[in-house]
């Protein structure tokens, strides 16, 4: 005789009511928080000089004026973009390869120095930035760097430094050793262990940091303000002040500009917002 096949129950989560929606209309309430900035910029980038005192500022435009935009681009907003872009992209890869190899002995290796070294870096993190403009303005004359992209490079990856390694250190210790002892035993040394296993399991961390630190550097003013010099030299957070200048009266051309400048941090976050969030979480969870 055929025995009858037990089908376990099936459990379904309750949600607890009132929890729930107190906190789906945190959300809700949060969402317009930050939605009503970037709404009203672009918004109100869309119309003529003196249509934000006749019209509502969060209505549509009517019309639709986008001579803004045209004036913008045409005043060489792309330079500007580009060479944003140049001194970031090649910031981020000097941090990101320079703090990886940094962290990996100060998290998986037990040498004399280690805990001296570690303290050091997180001692770094509390120097402010704006203490060193007239030693690195300095510096960078001396080297023949001075009004030339060259010479925001080295201050972007040495600020980001110190709480890149942090982070990577701290992410890091979270990737168990038993995959390490593995690839030893196939024959893989440091180099590879670190090439092959712990590079590619820290791209969560590595994609926070490039978001974070991307930001920072994307509207850093100081630096850019202090070595750079040229029209033809200068980055886009230069360009929005000379945009402000040049428009004081005319808030919707600055709003133009201030728009064309986030869309590439927000298509920067979208693409990698999986990754920030497992990066921000890691050395929560332990074990």
């Amino acid at each position: 005789m055929a025995r009858p096949i037990y089908k376990p129950k099936k459990v379904h989560k309750k949600h607890s009511g009132p929890v729930w929606y107190v906190a789906f209309a945190l959300a809700i309430i949060w969402m317009i928080i930050t939605l009503t900035p970037f709404m009203f910029m672009i918004f109100n980038s869309f119309r003529k000089q003196f249509d934000m005192l006749q019209q509502g500022v969060f209505h549509f435009p009517d019309p639709w004026y986008f001579k803004n935009y045209v004036e913008v681009i045409s005043n060489g907003f792309f330079g500007y973009f580009f060479r944003s872009i140049i001194v970031v992209a090649v910031s981020l890869v000097l941090m990101l390869i320079i703090a990886a190899f940094a962290a990996y002995p100060l998290s998986r290796m037990n040498f004399t120095l280690r805990e001296f070294l570690y303290a050091g870096v997180v001692a770094m993190m509390s120097v402010p930035m704006h203490v060193t403009l007239i030693p690195i303005f300095k510096l960078t004359t001396d080297m023949g760097f001075y009004d030339s992209l060259k010479a925001l490079i080295g201050p972007y990856v040495a600020f980001a430094l110190p709480m890149a390694v942090f982070v990577l250190v701290a992410f890091m210790k979270t990737i168990p050793r038993e995959l390490e002892e593995a690839a030893e035993i196939d024959g893989c040394g440091r180099f590879k262990n670190f090439f092959m296993i712990i590079l590619p399991l820290s791209r969560p961390g590595l994609a926070t940091l490039a978001i974070y630190n991307g930001v920072a550097m994307w509207n850093e003013f100081a630096f850019a303000n202090t070595l750079l010099q040229s029209p033809g030299k200068k980055t886009l957070s230069l360009a929005l002040g000379q945009f402000k200048g040049e428009h004081a009266l005319d808030i919707p051309i600055i709003l133009a500009v201030l728009t064309l400048s986030v869309l590439p941090m927000i298509v920067l976050f979208i693409v990698f917002q999986d990754k920030l969030v497992k990066g921000m979480m890691a050395g929560a969870v332990k074990g």
